[in-house]
C-alpha cells in the first residue's frame, strides 16, 4: 500500500500582500515529498493583477500565469468547488496556510461561515483539529477584526500577522516578504535556509534560480 503523501494546503484570499502567498507558493514547491494543494479567490486574483500584473484565469487556470520560478505544479482547486477533496476531513492534510487572509475570510471562519472552498477548507481544519495559519494584513485593526483574530487564536489557529523583523539587517522589500514567509514555513514543518535566525549563525540561502530574458 503507497503512503499517504505530506501535503499542504495554501489559499491566496484578497488581502493587499499578494507577494506573500506567492512567495510561501514558491517555496512550498521547492521542497520535496510535499504534495502542495492551492486555491485563489476572485479578489485574491484583482490583487494579483493590481500589485503584481500578473493576471490568472480561476476558469482555466495556467500556473504559468503566476510566474513563479519553479518547474514544479501545484494541485489546484476552484474556489467555488465544495466538492473538492479538501472540503472533506477524510482527505489527510497536514497543514494549511491563509496567505494573505482577508478580513472578510477571517470573519467567515470565525463564524463558521463557508461560503466557498477557502472558508470550507479551513472549517475542515478546525473541525479536524489540524494546523491552520492565517497571515492578515491590514491596518489599523477595527475592534471586530480583533475579536475574529482573537475567536481563531482561542479555537488554537495560528494568527501571524504580516509583521516583519529588522533584526535581520534587511536590504530590501524581498528581504522583509523573506520574513514572514519564513516563519509561515516553520510553523508548517516545511524546511529552507529563508532569513536569520536569533542566535544562529545565518545558513547559506536558497538557490532562486531566474527565468531567462
Amino acid at each position: 500500500m503507497n503512503a499517504t503523501p505530506r501535503r499542504v494546503a495554501l489559499a491566496i484570499t484578497g488581502a493587499s500582500g499578494a507577494i506573500y502567498g506567492l512567495r510561501v507558493l514558491e517555496e512550498l514547491l521547492r521542497a520535496d515529498g510535499l504534495e502542495v494543494h492551492l486555491t485563489i479567490t476572485p479578489s485574491a486574483a484583482k490583487v494579483l493583477a493590481l500589485e503584481h500584473a500578473v493576471k490568472v484565469n480561476l476558469e482555466r487556470f495556467e500556473f504559468g500565469a503566476l510566474k513563479l520560478r519553479t518547474s514544479r505544479r501545484p494541485v489546484y482547486h476552484h474556489h467555488e468547488n465544495i466538492a473538492a477533496p479538501l472540503a472533506s476531513g477524510s482527505f489527510r492534510v497536514q497543514a494549511m496556510a491563509i496567505v494573505p487572509a482577508s478580513m472578510g475570510s477571517i470573519g467567515h471562519i470565525a463564524h463558521g461561515i463557508s461560503e466557498d472552498l477557502v472558508d470550507r477548507a479551513a472549517d475542515v481544519m478546525l473541525k479536524e483539529r489540524r494546523p491552520l495559519i492565517v497571515v492578515p494584513r491590514e491596518t489599523p485593526l477595527s475592534a471586530v477584526h480583533l475579536e475574529n483574530l482573537l475567536t481563531l487564536a482561542r479555537l488554537g489557529v495560528t494568527v501571524m500577522p504580516a509583521m516583519p523583523g529588522f533584526y535581520g539587517k534587511p536590504k530590501s522589500v524581498a528581504d522583509l516578504v523573506d520574513f514572514i514567509v519564513a516563519r509561515v514555513l516553520d510553523h508548517l514543518q516545511v524546511e529552507h535556509t529563508l532569513g536569520p535566525r536569533w542566535g544562529e549563525k545565518p545558513a547559506a540561502p536558497t538557490a532562486r534560480k531566474r527565468k531567462p530574458r
